[in-house]
């Protein structure tokens, strides 16, 4: 006898009360988790991600463009033209982005969506969940990063499509890794605890993990912050040069949190050779990041992209470099409107592991017993991680990138837009709503 897993149940009875008609907030007997939705991701905004990740399609009857928090994208909407300036809903709207725009002899790469798969390291999530993001992104012609855990072997059937991350902790730092990876992505600091490093449990760094990371089984994992070889723009530059020896064809990207300067940092990043530039805001992260540190330090994303835009306009370079941004981005829409203040593209996490069937509960890291996530998606445990088999999990990666490319093209064309770069800077067609007047 086949066992529904918990999150197909749960899925099932979304959608058959979508399909059935019934008003989308009066859930009959469908009992909501406790766990499920706060103010970022409400539970509308997850039934909504659900949704899409099962039929491939925008819901009619539920929010799936914003959440209800006190700021950020939640308050901003666009200003739509009249019916009669719409264009066409059709894929001649573009939704591609160039990721190398020095004019170097380096990896030319376009992806086909305007977003790719942020790290998720081995470790924090199990080989399935990464297997599946990773097969997904050669569905999409875009990619995932590995994260800092290293590189586990089973990636090498679509190393194409695979970001390969150095942290400052040097886990599963290889040569050979470096050789293979199309783009190198330098994590210098993670929006959701900035200055505090990484730390993976004792009880999920089991002998796979610690045998890829280099360290004892059964040992708690630190990265240190920041590198402690890096003080200056000067170092930083050696560090993508050591890079560029290694693999002279990869794309360098250069992750970075907001700090109140954090437009001097990617200005920096650029001369010393970056083509990516990837800011990561305050609010990403899984539940293993502390709250404390999400909700107080960096700098919130919707505010360092610009900030960042235009001193980059500023100083000449803005169309030489490409500006990804991630740290509490959810929806189509808010890629949108981060593209809008000024980014190229963004990176998508959480997003991923709502389609996946993530809750949202906090328990990433497991509990008192360490084994991690219950539905089998932040965790390395043998038996959890098979309630995500990878077939059934690139298809709902799939049906949800579908739904959103879908909706990207429909912001666009009600802008009177038909590719995606034309919307790059574009803060006039957004319109700040107060909260009051939102409700």
């Amino acid at each position: 006898m086949t066992i529904a897993k918990p999150s197909e149940i749960l899925i099932d009875k979304t959608t058959n009360l979508l399909h059935n008609g019934m008003n989308a907030r009066a859930f009959g007997d469908f009992d909501i988790p406790e766990a499920l939705g706060d103010a970022r991701w409400t539970d509308e905004l997850i039934l909504s991600t659900w949704y899409m990740a099962e039929t491939g399609k925008v819901p009619e009857k539920l929010n799936f463009k914003t959440g209800n928090s006190d700021g950020g994208f939640d308050l901003l909407r666009f200003q739509f033209l009249d019916e009669s300036g719409w264009v066409e809903h059709s894929e001649n709207i573009s939704t591609k982005l160039d990721l190398n725009r020095r004019g170097d002899e380096k990896n030319k790469i376009s992806i086909d969506i305007p977003w790719y798969g942020g790290g998720m390291s081995y470790g924090s999530v199990s080989v399935n969940v990464m297997m599946s993001r990773a097969r997904n992104a050669r569905r999409w012609n875009s990619f995932i990063s590995t994260g800092e855990g290293g590189y586990p072997a089973e990636l090498r059937e679509v190393e194409e499509n695979v970001i390969t991350q150095v942290a400052t902790g040097y886990f599963g730092v290889e040569e050979d890794t470096i050789q293979a990876a199309p783009i190198v992505e330098f994590k210098y600091a993670q929006g959701a605890k900035p200055g505090l490093g990484g730390h993976l449990l004792a009880a999920k760094a089991g002998e796979e993990v610690a045998k890829l990371r280099g360290s004892v089984p059964f040992v708690s994992l630190f990265s240190p912050f920041p590198f402690h070889s890096t003080y200056s723009v000067e170092d930083h530059s050696k560090h993508l040069d050591w890079i560029e020896t290694v693999n002279p064809k990869a794309l360098l990207s250069v992750k970075v949190s907001t700090p109140h300067d954090v437009d001097m940092v990617a200005v920096g990043s650029f001369y010393a050779g970056a083509h990516i530039i990837h800011l990561d805001g305050g609010y990403g992260g899984t539940g293993a990041a502390p709250e404390i540190a999400k909700k107080n330090i960096a700098m919130p994303i919707e505010l360092a992209i610009p900030k960042v835009h235009k001193f980059l306009v500023a100083e000449g370079v803005r169309d030489r470099v490409t500006l990804i941004a991630s740290g509490g981005i959810r929806t189509a829409d808010d890629m949108a409107k981060a593209i809008a203040l000024g980014a190229d593209g963004c990176v998508l996490g959480t997003s991923d592991l709502i389609g996946l069937g993530c809750t949202r509960c906090s328990n990433c890291e497991g509990g008192p017993s360490g084994r991690g996530c219950p539905w089998g998606l932040t965790t390395t445990d043998i038996e959890l991680q098979e309630w995500v088999p990878q077939d059934w999990a690139v298809q709902r990666l799939d049906n949800l990138y579908s739904a959103m490319q879908w909706r990207m093209r429909d912001i666009l064309r009600k802008l009177g837009l038909d590719d995606v770069n034309q919307l790059r800077g574009r803060t006039d067609l957004l319109q700040y709503i107060p909260k009051e007047a939102s409700e």
